[in-house]
C-alpha cells in the first residue's frame, strides 16, 4: 500500500481516530498490507474488523496486534493497544479506503485500471492478463477469486506509487454490486466475458443477470474502453449501453481480436490469433478446454489496447500452466490416468464446457469418467439445468457418470431416464463413498473430470484422486 498518515486515512473514512500510547499524533505513517483476516496480518499491516455471518472481526483485533498490525479499522473501540479508526460500517470503509488509494496513485502516476466481469471466466482471464502485463510493468491483480465488496477493495489497496496496471475482478450476486465496484475503481478498461446462469437464483433470472453485468460498462467515461465478447449476443448488446469506445473479441469475424483453427487436446489448446495490422500468431495454451480461448482473446484484446504486440502477449500466455488452483487443473499421470480437477466453481455454461472438453480430449479407445456435484445458486432453474447436464453426458457418450451429493442426484436420474445407459451412471451420497468406488473403478488410460460448485467441495475429492494416481 502507499504511505499514508493515520490522520489522512481517518479523514477520508470520516472516522474517529483513537491513538494508542505509542502513537502520540495522527502523523504516524502506515503502508503495510490491508487484511480482513487477522491470520494474514504482517508487521505494519492494517486490520479491518468486519462482521461476518459466523463471527465478528473485532474478536480478532488482539490477534492482529500480536502479528504486528499498526492500525485497526473498527466499528466500535476495542481495548487492544493499537491505533484505531472507528467507522459506522467496516466494509463500506474498506471500499472508501481503496477508492482513496486508487485516486491518489492515479493522480500522481501512470496507473491503468482494468475491470473484468462475466458469469464465467473472470479468474482465468485475470490470470492470463496478469501474466501478460507483469512482463511489461508492475501489475497488481487479485489473489484467487477476490472479486466482491471485500476482495476487490483488498486487491486495490495493494497498489503502490510504482504500480502501472491494476486488474480488478468484479463479481456480483445482485443488482448494484458491480456498479459499486466500478464506482470505487473507475476502470479505464472494462471487460465483459459472458452472461449466463451463474448465480441466476440470486439475480432472479437471465435478464437481471444481464442488467447486473451491464453495470461494468454503463458508467465508464467517454475516454474509457469497453471490451466485449462478440460471440455472446447479450454481451455484444452492451455496446449500445456505454459511452466508452468499444472493442470486441471472439470467433466472430466481426471481432477485433479473433481466433481461428482451434484445436483442443489433453495437453492444452492451440489457435490462431488475428489482430488488426499484425501478423496472425499461433497461440499454445497449456490450460485445458477450448472455452478458455475466449478468455485468452479477452486478455489479448486488453493487452493490444495497452500497446503490447500480439506475438509478445501470446508468448506470455504460453507460460501459464493452469488457470487457477482447482480450475481445469491436470493431476495424476500414473498408468496414463488423467484427473482434471475443475471443482472450484460450476454454472450450467462452465459445466457444459468442461464436459465437452472431457469428450474432446480423450482418445476414442479410452474411457471418460465425469464425477459431478451440484451447481449452486440457480434458484428456480436448478432442476432443469441439472437435467440438461445429465442429458448432455449421455449424448456426448461419456463412459461413466459418478454423481455425488443429494443436491446433484437429479443429474443421475436424468442420465438414466435418457435410456441410453445401463449401469454407467452411479450415485453416492458422500465423497468418501465416491472415492472408494473410483479408486477401484478407474483403469489405465481413463480421463476423469471432477466438477461441482465450490459448496459441494468435490475439489477435495479431485485432490485425493490426483494423489492416488500421481507418480
Amino acid at each position: 500500500m502507499i504511505r499514508l498518515t493515520l490522520s489522512e486515512i481517518a479523514e477520508r473514512l470520516s472516522g474517529s481516530l483513537h491513538l494508542s500510547e505509542t502513537d502520540a499524533t495522527g502523523e504516524t505513517i502506515v503502508d503495510g498490507p490491508v487484511e480482513t483476516d487477522s491470520r494474514e496480518i504482517v508487521p505494519g499491516g492494517v486490520f479491518v474488523a468486519k462482521r461476518g455471518d459466523d463471527t465478528d472481526g473485532h474478536l480478532f483485533v488482539g490477534a492482529a496486534v500480536d502479528r504486528g498490525a499498526a492500525l485497526a479499522i473498527v466499528e466500535h473501540p476495542v481495548k487492544d493497544a493499537i491505533a484505531q479508526i472507528v467507522v459506522s460500517d467496516a466494509v463500506i470503509a474498506l471500499g472508501e479506503f481503496a477508492q482513496f488509494v486508487v485516486e491518489r496513485v492515479r493522480s500522481a502516476g501512470d496507473l491503468t485500471v482494468i475491470g473484468i466481469t462475466g458469469s464465467n471466466g473472470k479468474t482465468t482471464t485475470k490470470n492470463m492478463l496478469e501474466r501478460i502485463l507483469s512482463e511489461e510493468a508492475e501489475t497488481v491483480a487479485p489473489v484467487r477469486s477476490f472479486n466482491n465488496a471485500v476482495g476487490a477493495p483488498t486487491t486495490m489497496l495493494r497498489i503502490t506509487e510504482s504500480t502501472r496496471y491494476l486488474i480488478v475482478e468484479m463479481g456480483a450476486s445482485g443488482i448494484g454490486h458491480i456498479a459499486r465496484l466500478v464506482e470505487l475503481a473507475k476502470p479505464d478498461i472494462g471487460v465483459v466475458l459472458k452472461v449466463g446462469l451463474a448465480h441466476a437464483g440470486g439475480f432472479g433470472g437471465i435478464e437481471s443477470t444481464l442488467a447486473a453485468k451491464t453495470e461494468m460498462v454503463a458508467d465508464l467515461d467517454t475516454d474509457s474502453i469497453a471490451v466485449l465478447n462478440a460471440d455472446d449476443a447479450r454481451v455484444a448488446s452492451m455496446a449500445d449501453k456505454t459511452r466508452a469506445s468499444v472493442l470486441t473479441f471472439g470467433e466472430n469475424e466481426s471481432a477485433m481480436i479473433r481466433a481461428t483453427d482451434i484445436v483442443g487436446t489433453r495437453t492444452g489448446t492451440t489457435f490462431i490469433a488475428h489482430a488488426p495490422d499484425e501478423e496472425p500468431v499461433k497461440v499454445r495454451l497449456r490450460v485445458l478446454g477450448e472455452h478458455h480461448v475466449s478468455n485468452a482473446l479477452a486478455a489479448l484484446t486488453v493487452a493490444s489496447t495497452l500497446g503490447v504486440p500480439l506475438a509478445r502477449a501470446a508468448a506470455a500466455l504460453e507460460t501459464l500452466e493452469r488457470a487457477e488452483r482447482w480450475r481445469m487443473e491436470v493431476l495424476g499421470g500414473k498408468d496414463d490416468v488423467t484427473i482434471i480437477n475443475d471443482a472450484y466453481n460450476a454454472s450450467p455454461d462452465s459445466m457444459a464446457a468442461a464436459i465437452k472438453t472431457l469428450a474432446q480430449i480423450s482418445e476414442p479407445s479410452k474411457r471418460t469418467i465425469a464425477v459431478l456435484g451440484a451447481m449452486s445458486e440457480l434458484g428456480e432453474y436448478s432442476g432443469d439445468e441439472h437435467d440438461r447436464i445429465g442429458l448432455q453426458l449421455v449424448r456426448l457418450n461419456i463412459s461413466r457418470l459418478v454423481v455425488v451429493g443429494p443436491e446433484a442426484r437429479r443429474m443421475h436420474i436424468s442420465a438414466i431416464n435418457e435410456g441410453s445407459w445401463d449401469g454407467e451412471s452411479v450415485y453416492f451420497g458422500d465423497m468418501d463413498a465416491a472415492y472408494d468406488y473410483l479408486a477401484a473403478e478407474i483403469i489405465p488410460g481413463d480421463t476423469v473430470l471432477v466438477k461441482s460448485s465450490n459448496s459441494a467441495q468435490l475439489r477435495f475429492l479431485g485432490d485425493r484422486l490426483g494423489e492416488l494416481f500421481s507418480w
